[in-house]
């Protein structure tokens, strides 16, 4: 099926078109650096560029893809959860778009996007599945029983691990977003430097805490002072070793408590390559089948939104003129 697909529930434009499980398209336009002297995403500001950037991104898509709005088989689009201005955004184009074409629209989950990015590779899971996702805003375990069918069995209590970079990159003073600097500069430290705390150890414990990290790593500076040179190194390659061990130990220890034979990671943090390659590490030690998608569909796009209302049409799942944005939507 060619669906067209849109996503504009943060601070990316981005639109695609998949036809099955082949991506011919995949168009983001970043707002990183509109955001960054705030050290954050302000959503106004992403809502305004959003409205500047859509058009152009949505035509590159379709050019990219050789393909025309009337040879579309369905506009899928990022319902939520999100912020609630972007995600307006994003809906009003896919309500046009499939107005105008006369198209089946469909409203998709951005976790469930995320969840569903593995139908753009080559071997995806068969049967049930274990699923860990790990953003900006989201950090959690996910029983897949199947298409539609997803039981949430671990959460962060507090800070999403993409929020932990983010906030321990702020308090040392690195600028924003947290997670592409401190991966760069732990690059050449010392994981082993120092032992920051791992929360929530017990082996039944499958949900997950952050905010103990940030304030061990708050404190190491009140001690230690301005952290500088090789010692920033360390202190960076420390705190992202702490945050891939309690990924990668209860994610393994997920699959091993719900019995399957899968894991698929998906999400923004899954970006980093030192967290991708310590799960796959520790998961093919343990005979575990892992999937992880390319890092251009980790982070936020529209290829997930295409891919997984792709299935949804498939299914004859159809939304009318009157989808409306759900910012907390869940899973």
């Amino acid at each position: 099926m060619l669906v067209l697909g849109i996503e504009s529930s943060c601070d990316e434009t981005a639109a695609a078109v998949v036809d099955g499980t082949q991506l011919l398209s995949n168009i983001v336009s970043s707002q990183v650096k509109i955001h960054e002297p705030y050290g954050g995403v302000v959503p106004e500001l992403a809502s305004r560029h959003h409205l500047k950037n859509i058009t152009v991104v949505v035509q590159q898509a379709l050019s990219g893809a050789g393909v025309r709005l009337d040879q579309l088989e369905g506009v899928a689009v990022t319902r939520g959860p999100g912020l609630v201005g972007a995600l307006l955004v994003g809906i009003q184009m896919a309500k046009a778009l499939a107005y105008v074409a006369d198209l089946p629209l469909i409203g998709v989950n951005h976790l469930e996007g995320h969840l569903q990015s593995f139908r753009l590779g080559t071997d995806p899971p068969v049967g049930r599945y274990l699923a860990l996702l790990v953003s900006g805003g989201h950090t959690m375990l996910v029983l897949v029983e199947g298409f539609g069918h997803y039981r949430i069995i671990g959460r962060s209590r507090d800070d999403a691990a993409g929020e932990a970079f983010d906030k321990v990159a702020k308090l040392l003073g690195l600028g924003y977003p947290g997670g592409p600097v401190i991966e760069a500069l732990a690059a050449t430290g010392d994981a082993g430097a120092i032992h920051f705390p791992r929360a929530l150890p017990r082996r039944d414990e499958l949900d997950f805490s952050f905010s103990g990290l940030k304030t061990a790593v708050a404190n190491h500076v009140r001690e230690h002072g301005a952290v500088t040179g090789h010692s920033l190194n360390d202190l960076c390659a420390s705190f992202q070793a702490a945050v891939a061990d309690v990924l990668v130990r209860k994610a393994i220890r997920a699959v091993r408590i719900h019995r399957v034979n899968a894991l698929v990671a998906a999400g923004g943090v899954l970006a980093n390559t030192a967290i991708r390659a310590a799960l796959v590490h520790e998961a093919s030690r343990e005979g575990i089948s892992v999937r992880v998608p390319p890092i251009d569909l980790c982070t936020d796009n529209a290829a997930m939104i295409a891919a997984a209302g792709a299935e949804h049409l498939v299914r004859g799942e159809r939304d009318d003129m009157a989808l409306n944005a759900s910012p907390r939507l869940s899973l």
